[in-house]
């Protein structure tokens, strides 16, 4: 019994010298990055295939499983647990897919809404363009006036939306400014045509008085 204790002693000496000498001989490896420590936490956590990246999950799949040969013996519950992380992962994203489709859409809605406010008045300025045109020698209408109030009120409003509108989405800065530009555009031609029209109503208004005066 007591040549067995001495024989046990022997080789549990000889194997702590053996291991030490192999720690004192294998070389001090390079510190880590935290992205790669990271990785490894997760990768040898318990909590492998619940935490971390869907890669840094599938190397914790990998790690725990038997190999056989060429394969891997993986089981079906860790199996299972990585599938369904793979599914709300790509849920997840195609959640934020839609979202930004959503934003997107709401975009081009509001874009079409700024053209369809440009295209409003510019046919609001080719009529006015066509009444002052086809403007009597009698056919002074007080009507006018006030028509031409409410397109300036309404010119006033869509200037102010459109003010809004590219304050808000200042993102789209260049396809907006382009619109501010044709609206003012319109404004500067439609009090271009104004002031022509008030200056032949006020020319032909003195010509009317001289033929009055004439007849008198």
């Amino acid at each position: 019994m007591s040549k067995l204790r001495l024989a046990f002693i022997f080789f549990t000496i000889l194997f702590i010298s053996s291991y030490t000498g192999l720690q004192a001989q294998t070389p001090v490896a390079a510190p880590a990055t935290a992205a790669a420590q990271q990785a490894n936490a997760f990768k040898y956590s318990p909590d492998g295939l619940r935490k971390g990246s869907l890669a840094n999950q599938f190397d914790h799949l990998n790690y725990i499983s038997k190999n056989n040969y060429d394969f891997k013996m993986v089981r079906k519950t860790n199996l299972d647990i990585v599938k369904r992380n793979v599914i709300d992962t790509v849920a997840k994203l195609q959640k934020e897919i839609s979202s930004l489709k959503s934003s997107s859409s709401n975009y081009t809605s509001n874009t079409k809404t700024l053209q369809d406010s440009i295209q409003v008045l510019k046919d609001q300025l080719a009529q006015e363009k066509e009444k002052t045109e086809s403007f009597s020698f009698l056919g002074i209408n007080t009507s006018k006036t006030f028509y031409s109030t409410v397109v300036w009120t309404i010119i006033a409003v869509l200037a102010a939306a459109a003010f809004i509108f590219l304050f808000s989405y200042r993102k789209a800065k260049v396809d907006t400014v382009e619109f501010q530009k044709t609206a003012e555009q319109s404004q500067e031609e439609f009090a271009t045509f104004r002031k022509k029209a008030m200056e032949k109503e006020q020319l032909l208004k003195r010509q009317l008085q001289d033929e009055l005066n004439k007849k008198i």
